[in-house]
Order: structure tokens, then sequence, then C-alpha cells
């Protein structure tokens, strides 16, 4: 068996899980059917059921429940057993014939007491025993309607959705976002005036508020499980004021100790809050096709972390939009398609270039073992190209069956290439160069100067030109590029020229997106007036405000940005004697961010394993969602 890495660590999880769903009914929360998306994929869930029927059901509070014939369900949750999951858990089983129950959870008993405010000495005491688990138990049998009948409760660490040996996401988490110095004065609104805080730099773990600082716990609980799966005592270190307290709440872990005591292994745990360095986020100098996928490609629901890949041009129907969903989707991750996987991770760790003809590579290989007739050509690889070697295993089903996985990275290669908003790629990275070349060279005012022409209403705009959505990505690479600036006169006007076009702009808009709803608190631009939208848009930058200066209370590291030459990502981790090193970015990481870590660390340290972990896998558009959100200090925990 390989060393023990993300991979192992989840799919050790999942055997656990389908050790107990042999004829059962398995429901499922969305954060653990993407752990399982990533991890082994569905059908191995639905191998280890048994049975011709899909017995796979989402948990949510109008889930179908079990009839006569169904006697045996598992819940398999990424959350605490609280609140409005255990009344959904209630819902369910009263509705149903089950006389067997398993609820896998994914936070252990201790945190679970934690949530149950049961103080620390008294939880030492308990070491060895779940009653929350056992009450839990009590009530499945009694909303079951029998006390004889099974149930059982069980913590499984099933925290990561493993994108690469070197990569994973924690989907319970995607939401998880670093503090700004706005959230300081939300802080200081429940505090007596004696106790307020002054910075970002004096928050702890006391001035959080209780959903939040449970949340942590949750993630805690996750991170403490790998490194015991890993054999491995951890040092922690921190850059930013959220990844401070994370690593403050993993390294005083009290059921960690023992694990510490005994672990052979040293490794070296780096949280780095996304805040620093918002331009590696937002920008689009990666030259990745994988960033490339996500951002263009819809995003496969109830998933943060991959995206819908049309597979119509396999079938016989037509092409046209509306037979779009007619076919089930498909999607990136090729967890059980071992051909498929191989090309995925060659995907993540090469070039846009490369990575294209990589994938025609691969279909010319898969198609000359097939005995397909395929005519080669060689050159630039072009989306007309790629799409005829894939229409070669269109009539053919048990070429279809064996690469699988291969066509649908194929077909999303293809749908990227074709994708409108591709071509608009690099005018994001020339206007982002120009950004550069200004930041070193002219003031804050002549850069937003720059931008204002660009700000157009939807009637004047064309294909090429920046939606409302992009010109806030474009504004959150501005401010995050240039850091602490001196506020002046210029300044405030050119800024002031800014909001009240884009406020216009929004008005204007004929359908509000998603993201403008949230930040306008309007579903309608019928219902959004300029005042209203003056409002939203300097809370907006505000936020833009504190993205600038959020790297003033660092010693070091406070630029991502040396005039003269390229940009840098954010700062390096510290440097430790230790062989393995854990980089968690807290707010997402991109693609071409995870490869420069896992490259960059092993030349300035020969030996040293790399693990990348973060809470989601970015795209640009992700950014202004999670910096505009008004629900990071008080997270929906379910109670």
């Amino acid at each position: 068996m390989s060393d023990p890495g993300v991979l192992s660590f989840t799919h050790q999880g999942w055997e656990q899980v389908l050790a107990k769903v042999k004829r059962a009914l398995v429901y499922l929360d969305a954060a653990c059917a993407e752990s399982l998306h990533w991890g082994c994929g569905s059908t191995r869930l639905l191998e280890a059921v048994g049975g011709p029927a899909c017995h796979l059901r989402e948990f949510e509070p109008t889930a179908v429940g079990g009839g006569a014939e169904q006697p045996k369900a598992v819940f398999v949750l990424s959350c605490l057993l609280k609140g409005r999951t255990v009344e959904t858990l209630r819902d369910i089983i009263c509705r149903s014939h089950f006389q067997y129950c398993v609820v896998v959870t994914a936070v252990n008993h201790a945190v679970h007491l934690t949530a149950n405010h049961v103080p620390a000495a008294a939880a030492a005491e308990l070491e060895g025993q779940q009653p929350v688990f056992e009450q839990l138990e009590e009530k499945l049998c009694e909303w079951m309607g029998n006390m004889n009948y099974t149930a059982e409760v069980l913590h499984v660490p099933l925290l990561l959705a493993p994108a690469a040996p070197h990569l994973a996401l924690t989907p319970a988490f995607a939401s998880l976002f670093p503090l700004l110095p706005r959230d300081v004065h939300l802080l200081n609104s429940a505090r007596p005036d004696k106790r307020r805080l002054g910075s970002l730099g004096e928050v702890d773990a006391t001035a959080l508020p209780p959903e939040l600082l449970l949340q942590i716990r949750c993630l805690v609980s996750g991170l403490s499980s790998l490194c015991e799966h890993l054999g491995v005592r951890e040092e922690c270190f921190a850059v930013g004021s959220l990844s401070r307290i994370i690593a403050a709440d993993l390294a005083n872990y009290a059921p960690a100790k023992n694990r510490r005591k005994t672990a052979a292994g040293r490794a070296s745990v780096v949280f780095v809050d996304r805040t620093l360095d918002l331009t590696g986020a937002v920008g689009h100098h990666g030259d990745n096709l994988v960033e490339k996928m996500l951002s263009v490609l819809p995003q496969l629901p109830g998933h943060t972390n991959d995206v819908m890949v049309n597979m119509v041009e396999l079938t016989a129907l037509h092409t046209e939009e509306e037979n779009w969903n007619a076919v089930a989707p498909g999607c990136l991750a090729q967890s059980s398609d071992m051909a498929g996987k191989a090309l995925w991770e060659a995907l993540l760790n090469t070039k846009h270039k490369e990575a294209v003809m990589e994938v025609r590579r691969h279909l010319v290989e898969a198609a000359s073992r097939e005995n397909l007739p395929i005519k080669m050509s060689m050159g630039r690889v072009t989306p007309g190209q790629l799409t005829t070697y894939i229409q070669l295993f269109k009539n053919n089903l048990k070429a279809l069956v064996n690469h699988c996985g291969l066509l649908q990275l194929g077909l999303a290669t293809v749908q990227t290439l074709k994708h409108p908003h591709t071509a608009k790629w690099d005018n994001f990275l020339a206007f982002e160069r120009l950004l550069l070349q200004s930041v070193g060279e002219s003031t804050m005012s002549v850069v937003l100067s720059q931008l204002l022409p660009m700000i157009k209403p939807s009637h004047q705009r064309t294909k090429d030109d920046y939606r409302p959505e992009e010109l806030l990505i474009l504004l959150i690479y501005i401010y995050s590029v240039s850091g602490e600036f001196t506020a002046d006169k210029n300044l405030g006007e050119a800024e002031e020229n800014v909001k009240k076009t884009l406020a216009q702009v929004f008005c204007e808009e004929s359908e509000l997106s998603p993201l403008l709803q949230k930040i306008t608190g309007c579903d309608s631009s019928i219902n959004l007036t300029f005042h209203k939208s003056k409002i939203a848009v300097d809370e907006l930058f505000t936020s833009l405000r504190d993205v600038a200066g959020a790297r003033n209370l660092m010693k070091q590291f406070k630029s991502v940005y040396v005039p003269g030459n390229h940009t840098h990502q954010v700062s390096r981790p510290h440097p430790s004697d230790h062989p393995l090193l854990i980089f968690f970015v807290v707010g997402g990481v991109t693609v071409s961010e995870a490869k420069m870590i896992k490259d960059l660390v092993p030349s300035l340290k020969p030996g040293t394993q790399v693990i990348v972990l973060s809470t989601r896998l970015l795209k640009p558009l992700n950014i202004p969602e999670l910096l505009f959100a008004t629900d990071r200090l008080h997270p929906d925990l379910g109670f």
C-alpha cells in the first residue's frame, strides 16, 4: 500500500461507511456526497448497497422515507447532530418503516460535547464514553417505534474531497472565509466598551461568535483525524488573523494530546488567510486549462468544486440547448476511472497548451486501442479536431463504457475552448498587466480613472465588454494588488465616480444575477432604486478598502507585487525541519497556486512532501461571492 495521504485517509473513511450500507437506503448531505464524488465515486457506494434499484437520497427535510420493504437506513452527515439536523432525522424516520438505522457524522464526539456546552473538565472525565451518541441512539429507536430495533451512531472523519494526491478540499467548510477589518465593528457591537477590539490583530477565539468558533472546532476535529491517519505530530504556523485562531485551536485541541505523544512522524501545518492575497484568486495569469473549465462551465448542482459537462454530443439526440438536460451531465472528478484520473491529474499539473495536447494524445491512444478509424493530425489542437476524435466513440457502447472518464474530460476541454467567456480570459490578463504597470507607476486615482470608461450599462455593452460581476473581479484585483495606499482628494473623487457609475449600471441591469441580488438585497432590478444600489456599492467599497489593508498588520510580506517584476503569490511557508508540509489556505485555492506550492517547496528543500488543503477550489467569481457575504461571522450550522 502507498504511503498515507489524503487519498488513503478518504478511502479509509468511506470503507467504514460502505461496511454499513448493505441493502440499506442511504441518505447523504451535500458535503459528504462531494467527498464521496471525489474520493471513491457513487458507483462504489451503489455496489456496496447491492440490489438493482438506486438507494441513494439527499438528506433534506422533504426526503422520501423508506417503505415496508426498506427496513434499513444509513445517514451520512458532515455536520453536528443537533438542531435542524436531528429534526430532519426524526421526520424521515417517523414517516418510514425502518427497523435498523445507522447515523454517521463527520464530527467527533468531543466536539458534540462542546456544542452541548459540556465544560472541558467534565468532557475530559468522559474519555472513552459517548453519551451524546448514545442518547441519539435511544431517540432513533423511539422514532422507529420499537426500543428493540437497532440504532447505531458513529463518527467517521469524512472531511476531505481529494482532487489529487497533493490537493484536497473541505466541502463542509466551503463558506469559511477570513475576517476583514469591517468585521471588527460587528464583533464590537456585542462587546462592552471597555473590551472593544482595536483591530483584527486583537481578535482571538474569545471574541468570535459561538457559531463561528464551533465551525472552526469541527474543522479542527477533521484535521486532527487526518494527522492521526498520517501518523504525525503537527507543529502549527499561521499567517493571518483567522488562520491564527484555527492554528491555535488545533495546537490546543485536547483529544489530540494522546495522539501526539505516540506519533512517530513530524509535520508542519501552515494556515494562510486567503484575504492576504486575492490577486491570485481573481487574476487570470494561471495559464491552466482546469481553471478555465471551472470558470466557464456551469457548476454541478450541490457541489462547490466540480462542473457539469454536456454529454449530448455522445448521444443520438440533437445538440440543441433544449436537449442538454435530457442526458445526465459528465464532470471533472474521475475517482473510479483510472485512465480518466491519470488525465485529470495531468491537466492539474500542466500549462494550458500542454494540457490540450495531452487530451488529444489520450483520445488518440484510446481510439487506437478500440480499433476505431482515427485519422492522425499534428500541429495545433482545435476544438473541432477533438470533437472529431470524441465522436468516433459515439456508436460503440463498449468503447464508450471503457473510456467514459476520458470522454467527459475531452468534452469538458472542447466546451471550455469554445465557450465565449474563454475568449475573454486574455482580455482580463491584458488589463491586469496594464493595471500592474499602472500600480507601479501611478496613484490609485489614476488606476480607477482607467477603469471608469469600462463600466457600461447593459444596453451599451458588447460581448467583449465587462459585465458587473466581472468589474467586481477587476476591482478586487486592483485593491488587493495595491495594498495599503494613502487616501487623498483625487482618490476620493475617483472612487466616488466609479461608485456612482457602478450603482447606475446595477440599476439598469435587465435581470440581477444571484451575486448582484446578494449584494443589493433585491431579487429583481424592478425593485432596485439608485439609492439602494448606491448604499450597496458604498458597502462594497468598504470591503475593498479592507482588502487593500489586509496585509497592514504583517511585518513581512506586505506586498504581493514588486514593480518591474512579475506578480508574486502570497508568502512562502515558515521554514521547518519537518519532512511533511501541510499547507491550508483558508478561503479557497486555485489550481495554479496548488501546483506552485507543490513544485516550489521541494525545490527549496528537497525531500519535503507537500499536501495542499483548502476550503474550496476557486474560480474568480467565487471571490466576490465570499467577500461580500453577510453571514461570514454567523455560519448556519443547522441549529
